[in-house]
């Protein structure tokens, strides 16, 4: 791996710094008090050139990779967005983004991907059901044949930003489970219209990540075109897995983002505030808590950095993916709690904002994968130890 960052890297990584700080801490704050989206904030994002970072330069994108997005992502999150915004770039490079440039038709492509890039068009992915969970090949929502296209029957959960998405991005069966040799067979991506008849979504309520709304999403008779299908039909388990491990970098980079910002908050307040004739940064009882912290949430980024390269160079990357994410969840967990510690009472207050990272970042500890899942993976996979589940 090459630690030095290229001129490009160095300005796209300048320019979100920038973009990052013009909206601030306050930004996000009022926002979350409001429980209202940043679509101001996302299209500053788009104007900037950030959202396409991984697309094609032929679809308006700049045609880098995940490491430049994770560089990105942890540069917007650390200026003040926190964890929460990191689920931007999963709902939009990510579900829109890498899916449509790795596996959507040219018709998608062209309609949509210069779309993305400018904030024309957001999606959202709807996987997780309320049966399932973390099980996703126990999902029950069903595709059947409907003359050449099909008809989707089922119901989904804990899914982001539905309200504000045109496009979502359906995982769901096309053969019964009883019906295929192996359980991986038989899942289809399609590409859908969130205004659809038959699709019926409600709003959950939620500790924190209030900046996007997390839905129940029901769906009935709901017809897909043939046109709508992304990827191989029966046999998208394997690219739906490359969406979900990019998913993880992305994920990744905010909680990176999130502990840094945390870090950076208590360090700040421990200079300036004074006990007993003299800063509080000054004991020992709270330097080392921060210093394990910032040891932690670096430890996360190199991870991460070395899934997002192996992935620019066409090599597996899953259980770097996996660790990462493994990481970063555990980092920005001590780095926010330590943060409130640091600030006594007045971490408590909304005033100080860390508060608000504590709550969004331990969502990223279950979710887009919990960190028993995780260690699940890294046992069977890199220690070679029995499947347990």
């Amino acid at each position: 791996m090459n630690f030095e960052r290229s001129e490009e890297q160095s300005i796209m990584v300048d320019t979100a710094r920038r973009v990052g700080e013009a909206f601030g801490l306050d930004y996000w704050r009022d926002l979350d008090a409001k429980k209202e989206y940043p679509a101001a904030f996302w299209q500053e994002v788009c104007n900037a050139g950030l959202c396409g970072v991984a697309v094609p330069e032929e679809f308006g994108g700049s045609g880098l990779g995940m490491t430049e997005m994770a560089m990105v992502v942890e540069t917007l999150c650390a200026a003040g967005g926190g964890s929460t915004l990191s689920q931007m770039f999963m709902l939009n490079p990510i579900f829109g983004g890498i899916t449509l440039s790795k596996f959507g038709t040219p018709a998608m492509k062209n309609e949509l991907l210069p779309a993305l890039v400018e904030g024309r068009v957001n999606f959202c992915m709807a996987l997780t059901e309320p049966d399932a969970g973390t099980n996703t090949l126990a999902m029950k929502t069903f595709a059947r044949e409907d003359g050449a296209g099909w008809r989707i029957d089922g119901q989904k959960i804990w899914i982001t930003a539905v309200p504000q998405a045109r496009k979502m991005l359906v995982v769901a069966r096309t053969k019964r489970a009883e019906d295929v040799e192996r359980k991986t067979d038989g899942i289809s991506m399609f590409l859908i219209d969130v205004e659809r008849a038959g699709l019926v979504h409600r709003p959950i309520e939620k500790a924190g990540t209030n900046t996007l709304p997390s839905s129940l999403v029901f769906f009935e008779n709901v017809r897909v075109e043939p046109e709508e299908l992304v990827g191989t039909l029966h046999r998208g388990w394997r690219e739906l897995l490359d969406v979900l491990n990019t998913e993880r970098i992305v994920t990744t980079s905010g909680l990176v983002g999130t502990a840094e910002l945390a870090v950076k908050l208590a360090v700040d307040y421990a200079k300036d505030r004074k006990v007993f004739g003299g800063p509080i940064g000054a004991y020992q009882s709270l330097q080392f808590p921060l210093g394990e912290a910032f040891i932690e949430l670096e430890c996360a980024r190199l991870m991460n950095h070395k899934a997002a390269a192996l992935y620019d160079q066409g090599k597996p990357y899953s259980s770097e993916a996996n660790m990462a994410k493994w990481l970063a969840g555990k980092a920005a967990g001590l780095a926010t709690d330590r943060a409130i510690q640091t600030l006594g009472g007045m971490g408590y207050s909304k005033e100080y904002h860390v508060e608000r990272l504590w709550r969004d970042a331990r969502l990223f500890r279950v979710a887009p994968v919990s960190e028993e899942m995780i260690l699940n993976y890294v046992v069977q996979h890199d220690l070679g130890m029995p499947r347990s589940y």
